[in-house]
């Protein structure tokens, strides 16, 4: 195997679902020096996601984790406000659009910090972390601010969007910090320009632009049938050149791609652990602007959970994941630390473990029940309530150096 097909196998869903488990059995037998498992607490941990999932959805009708969540604000459908207002001459133009802004959006949705808030004027409402940076990307899209063309509802001049012109949209000042925000800014000027570079697959039906990957992706389609990891493949082939200072093999980008001593290969893969969080939570967020296109999504399950922080965190809060020196939960810890590569391969494959656990207490079944309604319903917004329990400003159980690009 060339280095470049070896790259290439770390380049999918199955791959962090096979290391995360990988992770898992060495983390059983003792082998990581950061972390030890207590797997008692996960009848706990699952009661407590069933609990918070009958709270949300009485009906246990829960949507697929995905950024459209974000976008409803105080009871409205601030995405569906703007798009029912415009003529679409067709689903796929309207479906180019929800992709440039989901795209956009989700490469904007890493860690806020505890200090920024968003005040919508329209609606009224102050957001912050996931929510509040959701709202100021759609309306920063909304308003024509990644648009080159008379049509504000395109992202084809990301080239154009400023450290400056995110501080604007975003209205970050000295009193209102949001962390990553030079990191941000950099990232969508460098999508704008691997979208210029390969217009094979960003550019199929229309301009380069996020949107183009709409096509690509029905070109994978096979009667009608997508596979949502080919969402994530072509994600990671379009995508991987856009993120600095991350790892090569066979002069392939790696992406969202860590090392880790205690995962071993007989080849060059050695120590690589991929997890493809910013991705995978893209994939998800691409699925229903598929679908309404006519795109039957299928296999949703071959995706992964999140190795983030509020999923990471549900283990860690809960009694799951135990750093065996918890000194380390208020050191700076760096993204690419074992420590922290491990936590995240680790979460990926408790999720895998806690999810038929939670199917089980709500009496659903897998096929109607998906990974992404579980994270959804869920996980996520549990990790988040155990995290206001334990800490004020509800903060992460780690206190991790981010650039505004992983978490």
């Amino acid at each position: 195997m060339t280095d470049t097909d070896a790259a290439r196998s770390l380049l999918t869903a199955a791959a962090v679902r096979e290391r995360a488990h990988d992770m898992l059995a060495i983390a059983l037998e003792g082998g990581l020096p950061e972390w030890t498992l207590d797997l008692g607490q996960m009848e706990p941990v699952a009661d407590r996601v069933a609990t918070v999932i009958r709270s949300q959805y009485p009906s246990l009708e829960v949507p697929f984790h995905a950024r459209w969540r974000h976008f409803r604000v105080g009871g409205r459908d601030l995405w569906g406000e703007i798009a029912g207002r415009r003529d679409w001459a067709d689903g796929a133009e309207r479906a180019r659009a929800e992709f440039d802004l989901a795209i956009t959006s989700v490469l904007l949705d890493a860690g806020a910090g505890p200090d920024w808030t968003y005040r919508d004027a329209a609606t009224g409402t102050v957001t912050n972390r996931s929510e509040g940076l959701a709202v100021a990307s759609l309306r920063m899209f909304a308003s024509g601010a990644m648009s080159g063309a008379d049509d504000p509802l395109r992202a084809d001049a990301l080239g154009g969007v400023s450290t400056q012109t995110l501080a604007r949209g975003f209205q970050v000042s000295e009193s209102n910090p949001l962390l990553g925000l030079d990191g941000r800014a950099d990232l969508l000027r460098r999508l704008g320009d691997q979208a210029l570079a390969r217009p094979d697959l960003f550019a199929l039906k229309d301009e380069a632009r996020p949107g183009g990957l709409f096509d690509a992706m029905v070109a994978r389609a096979v009667d009608g049938r997508l596979a949502a990891p080919v969402i994530l493949d072509v994600l990671l082939e379009a995508l991987g050149p856009i993120w600095r200072n991350r790892l090569t093999l066979g002069d392939l980008p790696l992406g969202d791609c860590w090392r880790h001593p205690a995962i071993r290969r007989a080849d060059a893969t050695n120590s690589l652990v991929p997890l493809h969080k910013l991705s995978q939570w893209l994939a998800y967020s691409l699925i229903e602007p598929l679908q309404t296109a006519g795109v039957e999504v299928v296999d949703i399950d071959g995706l992964t959970g999140l190795a983030e922080y509020r999923n990471g965190g549900l283990f860690t809060d809960g009694g799951v994941l135990v750093l065996k020196d918890p000194a380390q939960a208020h050191l700076q810890q760096a993204v690419s630390s074992p420590l922290v590569v491990g936590w995240r391969s680790l979460t990926v494959a408790l999720l895998d473990r806690i999810a038929p656990m939670v199917r089980e207490r709500l009496g659903v079944a897998e096929a109607d029940f998906p990974l992404a309604r579980v994270l959804e319903g869920g996980t996520w917004a549990t990790g988040r309530i155990l995290a206001r329990e334990k800490r004020p400003d509800s903060s992460p159980p780690l206190n991790i150096v981010s650039d505004g690009t992983v978490f």
